[in-house]
């Protein structure tokens, strides 16, 4: 790398078209994302390469790979990203203000399934909220601000998280009423597996706790495999077969039945999750708020 200091201050629109290139794979995809034409972005990525004296893409039949010292650079970039972002909902109203930006976490089920109810009710009270709602089964740091709030499924550990404990979320088995009227009702869990079982393509962390759990099911045992917790909820209502959903959210559903509830439960307990210092803000606080008295009646 160029030893030489840059001259100017940088320039943060070359970074994002860095990181967009990095993430998207291709000049084209990373132009969508931005919004901007792509020799504009092709400018920005020449600019960067010409102003530090390194090569940062490789062409590839499958787009353009980023090059080692482009996937150093990518962790620090993102870290400007994110901070920007923090810093942009810190600023989008005052501490004591019902207005302004609140970033939550969730997983894609809660997410999607659970929350959107609850948020439209605040924003009818509080029409000057704004909600960010990242879905992602991984956890975002809170530590770090890439969010404001968390549902998390795992106790927080950290200091300086603020953690409230609003129950256990209980899953099992569920399918259409019609499959299992077309297809009979599993007596036993072997019987679940040959009616015709939804499930992963790979291992994941909550795999791993099924197999904790005694059941030893895999890849080749499932009529249809997805490892998105949507997929699978869709599959279910689809009537493709039996599979693993949350027991307050098939209980909404008419067509959706319970299967072997005395042979097969699991509660993930869970909580809502905040960084100490933003509790204090009031937009963090209604929103925290509402997702607790939402979310503990859910579990219940």
């Amino acid at each position: 790398m160029n030893s030489t200091p840059p001259t100017a201050a940088p320039d943060w629109e070359r970074h994002r078209a860095f990181l967009a290139v990095v993430r998207e794979g291709s000049l084209s995809a990373a132009a969508r994302a931005l919004s901007v034409a792509q020799p504009t972005v092709r400018r920005r990525i020449e600019d960067l390469e010409r102003e530090h004296g390194v090569v940062l893409f490789m062409r590839s039949p499958a787009g353009l790979l980023p090059t080692a010292i482009a996937l150093e650079l990518a962790a620090h970039v993102d870290a400007m990203a994110k901070a920007a972002q923090s810093f942009a909902r810190a600023a989008s109203a005052e501490a004591g203000a019902a207005t302004g930006t609140v970033r939550i976490t969730a997983s894609e089920v809660v997410g999607v399934e659970v929350l959107p109810a609850m948020l439209a009710d605040l924003q009818r009270l509080h029409p000057g909220l704004i909600v960010e709602l990242g879905l992602n089964n991984s956890r975002e740091n809170l530590l770090e601000r890439e969010a404001d709030i968390a549902i998390r499924m795992v106790r927080p550990s950290q200091d300086a998280l603020v953690a409230r404990h609003i129950g256990a979320i209980r899953v099992g088995f569920h399918a259409r009423r019609d499959y299992l009227d077309r297809h009979g009702h599993p007596q036993t869990i072997e019987d679940v597996a040959r009616l015709g079982l939804i499930g992963f393509e790979t291992e994941t962390p909550g795999v791993r706790t099924l197999r904790a759990k005694g059941l030893s099911f895999g890849p080749g045992d499932f009529i249809f495999r997805t490892d998105s917790d949507l997929g699978q909820l869709a599959a279910i209502r689809a009537g493709i077969g039996i599979g693993v959903c949350h027991v307050a959210l098939a209980a909404r559903e008419p067509d959706l039945v319970r299967v072997l509830p005395d042979a097969f439960e699991m509660a993930f307990e869970t909580w809502v999750v905040a960084h100490e210092n933003m509790r204090h803000v009031r937009r963090v606080r209604l929103v925290m708020d509402r997702l607790i008295a939402g979310l503990t009646t859910y579990a219940s």
